[in-house]
């Protein structure tokens, strides 16, 4: 045991938020511990008090909220200790980066687009020492090798955009690492990343404990990362601790009923094939026979080079059918060609090669003009509802909009009847419709682009990660819902996703792209239950499961697969 004091100690901490409608409690009498080189992760759903608790370690709260309590902070080598709720404005930014670190959710928004990547680093090692220009750059290329961006030398004067999603979040990692802190905060690292780079990842989190010595209080809702990587984990629900235990023991053998509820909502691998069946055994005997719905042939797809660069395939010789009433779910990573493939078949991206029929009509060479008619009978629903919705209109308008556009209603009020319809559809009370977006949680917000996706009745839906970025509960329900809603309505759907147990719950069968080409195909059986290709096997090894026991094992078989290509 280490003679060290705990990296962060946390008493009672009680945070609440002055809003119109008066004080709203967050964070209620949370007392947590974090000792050096231990990894910490805090789970619980949206609105659970999680990330309120981790934002107050560094004094991120914004000036609406009202802290009580004790945060005491110690740095990485135990001389000194500090209450972050106590200390003033200027020490606490002595204290962040030295002391403690963040990592955001999205490196994308955390980094600033018009500066390298070398300089953000560098800004923040200026900021804390009298480093001259070029110790400080050196410095930047040391911590983007440790964290395994290649070829450092040239790419600490790359901007953010010309990195990938993985590498953006190896930059923000090495940020919060140059400084050495004694803790570093992860808030939902993980959460939009392809299970291969997740993989990735969690391999540099773990080393940024054994190799720098850093503790870790790891924030998600992804329960196979917390197996993957978590020493302890604390369950928060509604600002408060419900459950603490270490984390071998809190998923053997789980006390709290949230707890247990939100470990069954984790979807596994295999727990698809008893439903595939029994849908396809529900169906006539002639489905088989009937004309597909979408059916691509050597389907290529390429964007065009510039300034004089030759063009990039995205999608290269691709061959699928989709058929009446039959979910196709689509994985790969990010770059696999997926999204180019539901766009296409939208129309909203031009077929360069090979055929696409959707609906009957040749996507190759397509006139706007002779598709329209077939659009009504295509729904959409977008990986992030709160962009795809106008801010500026209610949750019925916006589920109006397909009504009003295609013109089976003259405006929003004249279609208020069927929106009605379509909320009770999704489970969505009625007076939801009368609220703008931001009013609606993560969850009610994915129902409602489902109820707009579905406004039209159309044939063919096209769901591009529609639950990626929710909570497993959350994620559970919504994918209850879609199964029903498909059994109901009978619609043939493309269903994108990087995460195979979500397409396994869901799809009759599943296809999966690597680089453009589709390597394999098949039942959630076969591609899940046997995969044989090499590359179908690394993306099962790569998905984290609910068991610290068998992750590490998967964890050890992953390793042998990568290193044999």
């Amino acid at each position: 045991m280490s003679s060290l004091p705990d990296v962060v100690r946390i008493d009672n901490l009680n945070v609440t938020f002055a809003t119109d409608g008066g004080a709203v409690t967050a964070v209620d009498g949370v007392t947590l511990r974090v000792a050096p080189g231990e990894v910490l992760a805090i789970v619980g759903e949206s609105g659970s008090g999680k990330t309120v608790t981790a934002k107050t370690i560094l004094g991120l709260l914004p000036e609406t909220a009202i802290a009580q309590g004790a945060v005491i902070l110690s740095s990485k080598d135990g001389s000194q200790s500090n209450d972050v709720l106590s200390v003033s404005k200027q020490k606490l930014r002595q204290l962040r980066g030295t002391d403690v670190s963040m990592v955001f959710q999205e490196p994308s928004t955390a980094l600033n687009p018009v500066y390298t990547v070398g300089w953000q680093i560098a800004e923040g090692i200026r900021a804390h020492g009298e480093f001259s220009r070029t110790e400080a750059r050196a410095k930047a290329i040391e911590i983007l090798g440790r964290v395994g961006i290649p070829d450092p030398e040239s790419r600490v004067d790359y901007y953010p955009h010309q990195f990938s999603g993985g590498q953006k979040q190896r930059v923000v990692i090495a940020m919060a690492l140059v400084l050495d802190p004694g803790l570093i905060v992860a808030d939902e690292p993980t959460t939009a990343l392809d299970v291969t780079v997740q993989a990735e990842i969690l391999d540099l989190l773990r080393r940024c404990r054994d190799e720098f010595g850093s503790a870790i209080v790891l924030i998600t809702h992804n329960m196979g990362v917390v197996a993957d990587l978590a020493d302890r984990v604390v369950v928060m629900y509604e600002g408060k601790i419900v459950e603490e235990a270490p984390a071998q023991e809190l998923f053997s053998n789980p006390q709290h009923d949230y707890t247990k509820r939100l470990l069954g909502s984790v979807p596994h691998v295999g727990q698809g094939t008893t439903r595939a069946t029994a849908r396809l055994e529900a169906r006539e005997a002639h489905w088989a026979a009937a004309k597909p719905v979408v059916v691509a042939d050597n389907l290529k797809i390429q964007y065009p080079g510039r300034l004089g660069k030759p063009g990039f395939t995205a999608v290269d010789g691709v061959s699928f059918t989709i058929r009446p009433g039959e979910v196709l779910g689509l994985v790969g990573e990010s770059g696999s060609g997926k999204t180019t493939i539901g766009r296409a078949m939208g129309g909203l991206t031009r077929v360069t090669g090979g055929s696409l029929t959707v609906l009957g009509h040749e996507m190759n060479g397509f006139k706007e003009r002779a598709f329209k008619k077939v659009r009504s009978d295509i729904g959409f629903v977008f990986q992030d509802p709160a962009s795809s919705f106008n801010p500026l209109l209610t949750i019925a308008e916006c589920v109006a909009e397909p009504l009003v556009v295609h013109g089976r209603a003259a405006n929003p009020r004249a279609a208020r009847r069927r929106v009605n319809e379509l909320l009770e559809a999704v489970q969505l009370p009625r007076a939801f419709g009368d609220r703008y977006p931001h009013e609606l949680s993560g969850g009610q917000r994915q129902r409602a682009s489902l109820a707009r996706g579905l406004a039209l009745e159309p044939s063919l839906l096209i769901a591009d990660e529609p639950t990626s970025a929710l909570d497993v509960s959350v994620q559970s329900k919504v994918l209850e819902l879609f199964a029903e809603l498909q059994k109901e309505f009978g619609f043939a759907a493309l269903f994108i996703s990087h995460d195979l147990a979500v397409v396994d719950i869901l799809a009759d069968r599943i296809a999966v792209l690597y680089q453009g080409k589709l390597v394999e195909e098949g039942t959630g059986a076969e591609v899940l239950g046997a995969p044989k290709d090499a590359y179908t096997q690394r993306l099962l090894a790569s998905l984290p499961v609910p068991d610290p026991a068998a992750q590490a094992v998967r964890r050890d078989e992953l390793r042998i697969l990568r290193a044999a290509g």
